[in-house]
């Protein structure tokens, strides 16, 4: 039984690329391909991929709303984002939407095979250089969260915030106007 692709990008040198790469794999299938959000859901209706491949920057629509719309409508679809950009909004909007993996375009053949297998048996997947960056926001999201259930006053999360710097008891106390 063959994984069923579907590839989606505006660019039909990508489509074709992925296509063509994809072709060595015996385990995959491409089954079809789009060029913008409205085509995608049409090709998805029709042809019923096990994982669609698509960038985040679409005519007619993001992939990011594509991947809410999809995971709603078909959740047991998998979405491979496979995009140039690195940028925060686009990763972590992708993630939310519920993307299983997230690979940048310069990922080799080898990576984007490998994706496929490990996404269709129901894994997630970053490209390496992305996971400090969702590792980071992760800490961030905890560390917000931390300072919300602390129940600290205001001023107690300023002096905190102030000893994290390396500030001593004076320079503490000289910035929030008190005595020492």
């Amino acid at each position: 039984m063959s994984i069923r692709v579907l590839v989606v990008d505006d660019h039909p040198v990508v489509r074709h690329g992925v296509q063509h790469l994809l072709e060595n794999d015996a385990e995959v299938e491409v089954v079809g391909e789009a060029d913008s959000g409205p085509r995608t859901l049409e090709q998805v209706a029709l042809l019923h991929p096990d994982i669609v491949i698509l960038d985040v920057r679409l005519p007619g629509s993001d992939g990011v709303e594509i991947t809410r719309q999809l995971r709603r409508t078909y959740p047991d679809i998998k979405v491979i984002v496979l995009t140039a950009y690195r940028d925060e909004e686009y990763l972590l909007g992708a993630l939310r939407a519920g993307a299983h993996a997230y690979l940048l375009k310069h990922a080799s053949h080898q990576m984007l095979c490998e994706a496929i297998h490990r996404v269709y048996k129901g894994e997630r997947l970053l490209s390496p250089s992305l996971i400090s960056r969702v590792l980071e926001e992760f800490e961030a999201m905890a560390q917000e969260r931390m300072i919300e259930d602390s129940q600290l006053t205001g001023t107690e999360l300023q002096i905190l915030n102030h000893i994290a710097a390396g500030d001593t008891t004076r320079e503490i106390a000289q910035k929030l106007h008190w005595s020492e």
